[in-house]
């Protein structure tokens, strides 16, 4: 047994109710994974290859796969002869009893191929997961060879989870443990934590540690019906208890506070006479800027404790079409388990993660894609998940986005909120193996075009717009930029989602921009539209294109660096009038002042550093004497 205490797990489960994303994930993290493929037939049926093929482009393609055919003496034999530091998937059962009764090999002792292979699962030295379907909830059926297969089926799942350390049951995407328990596998890459200093900088050749476990944070209810609701556009939309945050009520035209008007351009003006070789920082010093507005600070700290929080989001309709649905579900339970690319990253960035899953929402071709107490309700979620990091103690917050049709949605938003041009602005849609889906992309298209068509007379303001095609993910980014300027945390965006949120938080509350860094701004038109309208110059354009969160958090390390050599590195010795003079004072005090207008009034001894750099450095310069 692995030191995790589970060596071997059964995953039951109906069909697409999630068994195979989760049996995935439990093994996300081993180096390498067998792949076990049961699977027979089916070269003439195209819906059955597609199913097939959407379990292949879900696989790591450090998985091996290997397919045990009509033989189920080859699953036993692969089992046993697996070494202890190997781990195997078995996807999935149903087809390995197929082969056991299949009317070649009969008659056949059908029992004692089920009793070995649970001897096999029991005996394995192999990290194993199998998966099985559980058809022992429907009716019976009504063929002979139906009913032959549930029994042999029914039998095989029941000496399995006897052999088995831990048996799972998923039901639409959600899991629960029959017998024992079973933690995800670990990434190989792990090191201890270290402290964290003023700056972050991640050394490539030492493995990153891996992430804390997820935060989960569950949707609040939608609060009970009023007897006379008021009109999002024109009064308050809802009441909420954000006494940290000194605000009663979330409703267009806020007052929230803005970042200092002085620090960041001072800080800018003070990059030029560091001790920097060449050009200094270059664009990196947007971030230097940005980071000494928010903190108020000429010489600013970089971030060491970020949030990342990831939304969830699932659509219906034109939205996703092309859409993996199953893949999305796995890529979110992954960032749960502070696994995948997100927990990766999150884990070299030093970051901790909450995940906030959002109901699905309906078509936004047909009509609205959701209400307006859902939205309300959706709001106040992601102020909460705001807050829920300045309690933390967290000094930045990464916007990331799990979310099924968010391209659509926020191509919607742009185009409902400036008019611009939907198919010039659309992503198109691709598939893994780097292809483009072009029927998809029409689909979307039209799904975006019948909305505005049918929104064209409707109000435009932000809970409308919401309601009508941007959906509960959307809300809860946009409410989760507005408590974050309100507790005065930075937030880095990238991605459709963060560009419509900050559109439409944009028209509750205009402060809420300035808050927002964008890091890199990728490759989508969306992206780069929807940042000019907002006012977000990208710090970097390397023309990444990770997905929602990802851009961002790969960059972070290089940000970070930046900020925090914006602060320690002392002034260039050139512009100095004397040795030991560092030239690190923010702003000289008023004691230094006065001894600087009576050595300039009497004509003293010369200054003890040089007046020119004075000049440039001192944050004063420019507000007068």
């Amino acid at each position: 047994m692995s030191e995790d205490r589970w060596n071997t797990v059964l995953v039951l489960g109906g069909i697409r109710s999630g068994k195979s994303g989760f049996a995935e994930s439990l093994i996300s993290g081993a180096p390498s994974v067998r792949y076990v493929a049961t699977a027979v037939g089916g070269e003439d049926d195209p819906e059955w290859q597609d199913r097939i093929e959407a379990h292949q482009r879900r696989r790591p393609q450090s998985w091996t796969t290997e397919e045990t055919g009509a033989d189920p003496a080859a699953l036993i034999e692969l089992l046993l002869q697996a070494g202890p530091d190997e781990t195997v998937l078995v996807d999935d059962l149903g087809g390995w009893v197929a082969a056991v009764l299949n009317p070649a090999r009969q008659p056949n002792n059908d029992e004692a191929d089920v009793t070995a292979l649970a001897a096999a699962v029991r005996d394995t030295a192999a990290r194993v997961v199998l998966v099985s379907p559980e058809v022992g909830l429907s009716l019976v059926p009504v063929t002979p060879v139906g009913r032959a297969f549930a029994d042999a089926l029914g039998t095989t799942n029941q000496a399995l989870a006897e052999a088995s350390d831990a048996v799972a049951l998923v039901v639409a995407g959600q899991t629960t443990w029959l017998k024992g328990h079973a933690a995800p596998i670990p990434p190989v890459a792990e090191a201890p934590r270290v402290a964290s200093r003023p700056i972050a900088v991640p050394t490539p050749a030492t493995p990153a540690p891996p992430p804390p476990p997820a935060t989960v944070v569950a949707p609040v209810a939608a609060p009970e019906p009023e007897p006379a609701p008021v009109s999002a556009l024109s009064g308050a939309t809802m009441t909420l208890p954000l006494v940290a945050s000194g605000l009663t009520e979330i409703k267009p035209g806020m007052d929230l506070p803005l970042p200092s008007a002085d620090a960041g351009p001072d800080a800018r003006e003070r990059l030029a006479g560091l001790d920097l070789p060449g050009g200094g920082l270059g664009a990196l010093g947007e971030a230097v800027e940005f980071a000494a507005a928010t903190q108020n600070s000429v010489t600013p700290h970089a971030w060491t404790g970020v949030r990342v929080v990831v939304i969830g989001g699932r659509r219906t309709g034109g939205a996703v079409a092309g859409t993996d649905t199953a893949d999305v579900e796995r890529r979110i339970a992954e960032a749960e388990l502070g696994t995948g690319l997100i927990g990766r990253l999150a884990g070299q960035a030093g970051a901790d993660i909450a995940v906030l899953r959002t109901p699905a929402t309906g078509a936004m071709e047909d009509g609205p894609v959701t209400g307006e107490r859902e939205v309300e309700a959706a709001l106040r979620d992601g102020w909460k998940l705001a807050d829920g990091a300045a309690d933390a103690g967290r000094d930045v917050i990464v916007l990331a986005a799990i979310s099924a049709g968010i391209e659509a949605a926020a191509t919607a938003v742009l185009a409902a909120t400036t008019g611009a041009e939907p198919v010039a602005t659309l992503p198109r849609v691709q598939v893994p193996g780097a292809r483009f889906d072009d029927t998809a992309w029409m689909a979307r298209c039209a799904a975006v075009r019948d909305a505005l068509h049918r929104i064209r007379q409707e109000p435009r303001g932000a809970v409308d717009i919401l309601r009508q095609v941007g959906g509960l993910d959307v809300a809860v980014a946009t409410g989760l930029l507005l408590g974050a300027a309100a507790r005065r945390i930075p937030v880095l965006v990238d991605g459709p989602l963060g560009i419509a949120a900050g559109l439409v938080a944009r028209d509750l509350a205009s402060q809420t921009r300035h808050w927002c860094l964008l890091p890199e701004a990728g490759t989508l038109a969306l992206v780069r539209q929807g940042a000019d309208v907002l006012g977000l110059t990208p710090v970097l354009q390397v023309g990444l294109d990770l997905g929602e969160g990802a851009n961002a958090l790969t960059v972070l390390p290089v940000v970070r660096t930046a900020v925090g050599l914006a602060a320690a590195m002392p002034v260039h010795p050139a512009l100095l009038g004397e040795v030991g003079d560092d030239g690190l004072d923010d702003e000289p005090d008023d004691d230094v002042d006065e001894d600087l207008d009576e050595d300039l009034d009497d004509d003293g001894p010369d200054l003890p550093f040089n007046t020119a750099a004075f000049n440039t450095l001192s944050p004063r310069t420019d507000r007068g004497a």
